[in-house]
This record gives C-alpha cells, sequence and structure tokens, in this order.
C-alpha cells in the first residue's frame, strides 16, 4: 500500500466536558507527577532532565490507548488558546507520517501497530531518528507537556524494569550502580493505568500506537 498524503490537517476541537475517563487519568497523573517530584529529589544533582534536553523526544515509540486520548485531549485545549501552534504540531505529524508511515509495522489506517514478533522486530529499528511531532524544533520543548505520554512523564530517574533498573544515559553518569539503585522510588500508579487503558480498549479496541498517528486522529 502507498504511503497515505496528508494536506494542511486540522484540529478537531473537542467537547470541554469532563469524561470520567478523563478524569481517572487527572487523578492517575497527580500520583504519576508526585512519583517524579520525589524521583528527582531522591536523585539530586545526577539528574540533569532541564528545558532544551530533547534527546530523550527523538526515536518513535509506542503509546496506550490512554496516552493517545490525553494527547488528542491537549491538542484540543492547545488549539482553543493557540491555534497556529497546535496547527503547527498536526503538520509535523503529518509530515512525520509521510516519511516513515511505508514502513510502519502496523495497521495503516488505524495507527495501531501488530504485536507478532516480526513486527515488534521492525518496530525496534522504526524511526529512531525521528523527532517527536509534539517537540517544537526551534525551542526543544514539548508543545503538549502537560498531556505527554507515559513513557514520556516516568523518563529520567531510576525505574525498574524486567531486564533491571532502567535510567536515562545523561543522568547519574557519575554514579555507581549502588548510588543508583539508592535513588530508586517504586514507581506508582501503574495498577491505575491498566485499568484505565482496559476500559478504553473494551470500547475503541486494542492495542497501542504511535504519537503521530494519534495526533492525526487514527
Amino acid at each position: 500500500m502507498a504511503p497515505r498524503t496528508h494536506s494542511r490537517p486540522t484540529v478537531t476541537r473537542r467537547a470541554p466536558k469532563e469524561t470520567e475517563v478523563a478524569r481517572r487519568d487527572g487523578k492517575l497523573l497527580q500520583i504519576v507527577d508526585q512519583w517524579m517530584f520525589e524521583a528527582q529529589a531522591r536523585g539530586g544533582s545526577h539528574i540533569i532532565c532541564r528545558k532544551g534536553c530533547a534527546q530523550c523526544c527523538v526515536g518513535v515509540f509506542a503509546i496506550s490507548r490512554l496516552d493517545a486520548l490525553r494527547l488528542q485531549r491537549g491538542l484540543s485545549s492547545l488549539a482553543d488558546i493557540d491555534l497556529d501552534r497546535a496547527q503547527r504540531v498536526m503538520q509535523r505529524a503529518a509530515d512525520s507520517l509521510e516519511k516513515t508511515v511505508a514502513s510502519f509495522p502496523g495497521d495503516m489506517e488505524t495507527g495501531i501497530l501488530y504485536e507478532t514478533p516480526e513486527a515488534e522486530d521492525i518496530f525496534e529499528e522504526y524511526s529512531n531518528d525521528e523527532p517527536c511531532p509534539a517537540l517544537d524544533p526551534e525551542t526543544l520543548t514539548c508543545d503538549l507537556y502537560e498531556h505527554r505520554p507515559m513513557t514520556c512523564r516516568v523518563y529520567g530517574p531510576p525505574v525498574a524494569t524486567e531486564q533491571g533498573l532502567g535510567v536515562c544515559e545523561l543522568n547519574f553518569t557519575t554514579a555507581s550502580e549502588e548510588e543508583i539503585a539508592a535513588a530508586l522510588v517504586p514507581l506508582r500508579g501503574e495498577e491505575d493505568e491498566a485499568k484505565l487503558v482496559h476500559t478504553l480498549e473494551r470500547s475503541c479496541g486494542a492495542g497501542k500506537t504511535i504519537v503521530a498517528f494519534a495526533l492525526l486522529g487514527a
């Protein structure tokens, strides 16, 4: 299938009424943001995350249905206060897909990633040099920061994974493994997030997508 082409995108304004999912997501974000505050405090000077440090904003990654809905809500809110800026985000999303969709290991109409081992292997190498559409290339800051995906919200401090402790390679560069382990704050909110994702998947289907497809309303 040939890549889809995109004319100048338009932002769909969403109803301002707070939904139950949005309300529960707001509570989830409070929990996760409090975790981040504690993790940064424990990490101290070993954590150098700051505005303009955008290495973690380069490379396409998978996001949940909840992340996608949050991004769409953020884009709609941005359009209410700065339509031109929101349109630029949308245009970057369209341009990104124009460059990368031919090798997208998923359904190009829905934006949902395939879950086969072959597709997962392809995704490991998929668009690793592609900036996130939400990243403003001039300021190197996120235009949808308050509505960013969960992966973005927890990136930086040490996080326990199946492979061990995951941490941004720019942080803890002079720390020992013991110091990194001592800075670990157990991640909170994962169960609440899983329940919300399950709720959304029951109504709109299971599967993960990417930021560009989410912003274009796939």
